[in-house]
């Protein structure tokens, strides 16, 4: 078995209705699922953090950073 799940969960991602942890039986598709979540977290959130996935044994744990400020 393998397990999506979020460190934290910031403002944006309470307010979707993306519901984790998820399990998966396939390695290959947790971590497919895994990285386009973080891709749509990444696109679609309110832009002030920064979504990435890390694998950690059987788990893809996805992380928040602030994101860098823009500069002009």
């Amino acid at each position: 078995m393998y397990k999506i799940d979020i460190e934290k969960r910031c403002g944006c991602f309470k307010k979707d209705s993306i519901e984790l942890p998820k399990v998966f039986e396939d390695k290959k598709e947790a971590e497919f699922e895994a990285l386009k979540l973080v891709n749509y977290m990444n696109a679609n959130y309110c832009k002030k953090h920064r979504f990435f996935v890390n694998e950690e044994g059987d788990t893809f744990m996805i992380y928040v950073e602030l994101a860098c400020p823009h500069v002009s």
